[in-house]
């Protein structure tokens, strides 16, 4: 059986201002630095073989730390990157207009290949989270990855996996630097081989980052 680790960024500056980030890019506040560390010390007990990371540089910063903590190397994976929120990126969510605020709704309520102008749909972010994933089964035997990626992103590949559509990620609460875990098994019952172990794990960040953060 082979055991994925999904790990979520630290906490960025754009976070904590409520802006959309999508796959433009903000620096790690010093809370996310630490909630990224606490991610490594948990990640050196699990015997972690490889960190592949979404190469977007709160990622990348997140996914060093972690490699620090467990001493392997980081890939990076440009499939591992946040939903690409086209002409809406840098915005501050309360600044957006009645019809920009319905292009960002459609994202998740089920509008067939809705998006946000020069964006991508769900259905597109979850095709490519997947195509990562399934990478995993490339490693050799014994392998126990951990990815680093993005709110949207990892709730959507969650989602699918657990038979829930695309665009159903808001129904998960994944925090910064929260982990999850999906296991590959081969069952006659299961139609992808892919289960949900844990999703959203926060047991291991101080009580002050439990506070829900914006994605």
């Amino acid at each position: 059986m082979l055991q994925v680790y999904l790990v979520r960024h630290g906490e960025t500056q754009w976070n904590a201002e409520r802006r959309i980030q999508g796959q433009s890019d903000s620096p790690l506040t010093e809370k996310g630095e630490q909630q990224a560390w606490q991610v490594g010390e948990r990640a050196r007990t699990l015997g972690i073989t490889h960190i592949i990371s979404s190469d977007l540089g709160r990622t990348r910063r997140t996914a060093e730390i972690i490699a620090e903590a467990c001493g392997c190397p980081v890939t990076l994976d440009a499939r591992l990157r946040e939903l690409d929120m086209g002409v809406l990126e840098k915005r501050r969510i309360e600044s957006l207009t009645e019809e920009e605020e319905g292009w960002r709704r459609q994202l998740v309520n089920g509008t067939p290949d809705g998006r946000i102008p020069d964006g991508e749909s769900m259905q597109e972010l979850g095709n490519r989270m997947q195509a990562a994933l399934l990478s995993c089964l490339e490693l050799p035997e014994g392998s126990r990855p951990l990815l680093v990626s993005h709110g949207m992103a990892l709730g959507c590949l969650v989602s699918t996996i657990l038979g829930l559509p695309a665009y159903a990620e808001r129904r998960l609460r994944l925090r910064n630097c929260s982990i999850s875990r999906v296991d590959y098994q081969q069952s006659p019952w299961l139609a992808s081989g892919w289960v949900v172990e844990t999703a959203g794990d926060v047991s291991h960040l101080d009580a002050p980052a439990l506070d829900e953060l914006q994605r």
